[in-house]
């Protein structure tokens, strides 16, 4: 048994789940910096064959990879978990299964650790994890992402980061700080109000890259994890960071209008179930011409964070330039 998973824990997975004993374990990742594990645990007895264990437990000391180990980004983390957890208790049933996420079956905390008990995706048929993508699974995860916006559309984010992604400005000053890049750094707050001022707001998933992505075995469905930076804002976010994980620059421009146009094909269709109401001409307007803003939002993020990474490219300088020229005119 894992060093970490100390009785307490283990009594609360067999109470929880009516196992017998639990009788393999497996560490699906380590949490970033430290922060915990997350453990996939085959339980004899009972009603589920295995389940998955989100276990975070504090750090003695930070270790972060990049060296952002102050104590804003600590508490940005801690703050990360305690929304995770806010999420899977009140908001995590409203998904349906088209927009599906992991059964939550229990939550506990105990002294500075925190134990989220979760449906294994894997043995209910969501064992795909894809570093690459075609078509059907850009499809896949984009009707997911406009099924969830669509859900929470115009719902206040309670308990949940006010403005969700974890790049966001206010949560990233050590970042701005150090940016070269004088003019985006000047627009970045004009860049974060435009987002934030939309008429159309929802809850973002705030991390949908492909890693984040469950897939069933033929690619046609998929069910996202990871809510740690789940908030309110612009679905623009969520698309333009999902497309920039899973497709190189060239494909970013090339694929620009088609990507869009399925997406909000979807969205339309899941609006007009769930908000009749609403006008979509006008939402969609408003979102299509917010998709270069929320691009150059992440690329500011990362200009701070990591100069040199392969995200930064000629597609992300040229939108931000247009977008920080756009500000200024």
């Amino acid at each position: 048994m894992d060093r970490l998973m100390n009785q307490y824990l283990q009594d609360i997975v067999l109470k929880t789940t009516g196992a017998d004993k639990i009788i393999g374990t497996e560490t699906i990742q380590n949490l970033w910096s430290g922060y915990g594990k997350i453990l996939r645990l085959q339980l004899k007895g009972g009603n589920y064959p295995s389940v998955v264990v989100k276990h975070v437990k504090l750090p003695d000391s930070s270790n972060h990879p990049r060296g952002w180990n102050t104590n804003f980004s600590h508490q940005r983390k801690l703050k990360s978990y305690q929304v995770e957890t806010a999420w899977y208790e009140f908001w995590n049933q409203d998904c349906d299964d088209q927009c599906r996420t992991p059964h939550c079956l229990a939550l506990e905390h105990h002294g500075e650790e925190v134990l989220m008990l979760m449906e294994d995706l894997d043995a209910s048929g969501y064992s795909g994890r894809l570093s690459s993508v075609s078509w059907r699974e850009i499809q896949t995860c984009l009707r997911w992402l406009a099924n969830f916006h669509a859900t929470f559309l115009n719902k206040s984010a309670d308990r949940l980061w006010e403005v969700g992604t974890y790049w966001h400005l206010d949560t990233r000053p050590d970042e701005l700080k150090i940016m070269d890049d004088q003019a985006l750094k000047a627009a970045a707050p004009a860049i974060d109000q435009l987002l934030r001022q939309g008429a159309f707001q929802t809850l973002v998933h705030g991390d949908a890259k492909l890693a984040n992505f469950c897939f069933s075995e033929d690619g046609t469905q998929v069910a996202a994890v990871d809510f740690q930076y789940v908030g309110g804002g612009c679905g623009m976010k969520d698309v333009a960071y999902f497309v920039g994980s899973c497709l190189y620059e060239e494909d970013c421009e090339a694929m620009e209008n088609k990507l869009l146009d399925y997406y909000f094909k979807e969205l339309k269709q899941a609006i007009n179930s769930k908000h009749p109401a609403i006008d979509f001409e006008v939402l969609e307007k408003e979102w299509r011409e917010l998709y270069p803003v929320a691009w150059t939002d992440f690329h500011r993020f990362l200009k701070g964070w990591s100069p040199d990474h392969w995200k930064i490219n000629s597609y992300s300088e040229r939108q931000a330039r247009e977008v920080v020229a756009s500000i200024h005119s």
